[in-house]
């Protein structure tokens, strides 16, 4: 059977990487930070680079660090790095928040390249990963594995699949909806400042929310398909997940290893797809990276390769890799706290929270009323199993889609489809 394979049919040319594989922080990460790369050869192209980014960088020379009141001080605390909190810089004038938007109302990002981690998806009710005492790596003790991170790797998972059989019950996307987070940045596609998001999230709410496909780079895969972990064969991504959310195991027609979803674990290949960051980032004209620790590479490094005149905007709980250094690069900003308020706030400065909040009305509130008039018709009836799965969109795209609840990542695009199939397959 023929299967069009993100990353592992396709090889990429030798000029670009040998092979590019998912790994933890534990292992040796790059040696060196990627240059900043500007697009034009020759000294004639150089001046005309000064002269387009001269005003550009008059708007970035002021930089700031900001936190909210409501967070602990930095003393003694820890971040995800694992060592002391750096000191916190003193907030200028004006703003990170108040920077940015004001160069997007000035028309001077119109290229927006979005890294975003599992934290834009915990306002949906799914935990992200490292987060001490909540995120998934901190309650994996009832699947009885060696380290944390064995449970995305894929040399213990052809051991042993059954701990990664167990979580993805859970993690299968379907039982959470996307967030003002996820519709921010569709509406930052729907003004046509998008140049693409890349996002390290399985979840599905990407998609979900209506952000178009091919804006879409799901860096660590998704549960849209499925195949063989050993031979690559395609397998019904339907048939799969009823194998795994019965407890079973299912199993290769064509040599009879583990079927897994196309979910990217540690020493496996990215999806081809993840290679256009070698277009779009020496592109772009603003960097936004949301809601991740930037610990897993090659994904981390993405946000190193931006040109040096681009402004970078971090919007996280914790300063991570180069935003923890003081004082920062020029042209970079820090907004530390809840990201979904941090989001909004930006939000009201360009004038979008309203257009935002419309959006989430018209896509999120259907659910509520079908599930309401199910309920008083059927007075303490139990819900018939495919009536829930009528109130969700299924995630559209190329690939065969699927639902269920979702974790630290990704997710597919509104199309509407549903229960029919989802009752089929019930």
């Amino acid at each position: 059977m023929n299967r069009s394979k993100s990353s592992w049919d396709k090889k990429v040319p030798q000029s670009l990487v040998t092979r590019t594989t998912r790994r933890s922080s534990t292992q040796s990460r790059r040696t060196g930070p990627a240059e900043s790369q500007d697009a034009g050869p020759g000294p004639c192209a150089k001046q005309r680079r000064k002269q387009t980014h001269s005003a550009l960088a008059q708007d970035l020379s002021q930089m700031s660090v900001s936190r909210l009141d409501s967070l602990p001080t930095s003393n003694g605390e820890v971040s995800r790095r694992g060592g002391p909190s750096p000191p916190a810089a003193t907030s200028s004038s004006l703003g990170g928040l108040a920077s940015v938007s004001r160069l997007v109302k000035l028309g001077r990002c119109k290229n927006v390249v979005v890294v975003a981690g599992a934290g834009i998806s915990t306002a949906s009710g799914i935990p992200d990963f490292r987060t001490p005492g909540t995120g998934l790596y901190a309650n994996l003790e009832k699947y009885n594995i060696p380290y944390p991170e064995a449970i995305f790797n894929i040399d213990y998972f052809s051991n042993d699949p059954q701990p990664f059989f167990s979580l993805a019950k859970a993690l299968y996307p379907g039982s959470h909806r996307p967030n003002y987070i996820h519709y921010f940045v569709r509406v930052l596609h729907n003004k046509g400042l998008l140049l693409r998001m890349y996002t390290q999230n399985i979840d599905g709410l990407e998609k979900l929310c209506g952000i178009p496909e091919d804006k879409l780079v799901e860096a660590h895969g998704s549960f849209d398909t499925a195949a063989c972990h050993l031979c690559y064969t395609a397998y019904p991504a339907d048939e799969a997940k009823r194998a795994i959310m019965s407890d079973n195991v299912p199993i290769c027609t064509f040599c009879g290893a583990t079927v897994k979803p196309d979910v990217v674990f540690f020493g496996e290949d990215l999806p081809q797809k993840y290679f256009l960051h070698t277009k779009d980032f020496p592109k772009a004209d603003l960097l936004m990276i949301m809601g991740t620790s930037l610990q897993i590479e090659p994904f981390a490094s993405l946000v190193n390769t931006v040109r040096s005149t681009v402004p970078r905007l971090l919007l996280n709980r914790h300063a991570v890799g180069p935003f923890q250094k003081v004082p920062l690069r020029r042209g970079d900003h820090v907004e530390l706290g809840d990201l979904e308020d941090t989001v909004r706030r930006l939000s009201i400065m360009l004038g979008w929270n309203e257009e935002i909040e419309q959006l989430m009305r018209t896509q999120e509130a259907p659910i509520v009323p079908t599930f309401i008039g199910s309920l008083s018709a059927n007075r303490g009836a139990p819900e018939p199993p495919c009536a829930m799965e009528t109130t969700k969109s299924r995630p559209g795209g190329q690939r065969a889609a699927m639902s269920s609840g979702g974790e630290e990542e990704t997710d597919s695009e509104t199309d509407s489809k549903s229960s029919a199939s989802s009752c089929q397959s019930n």
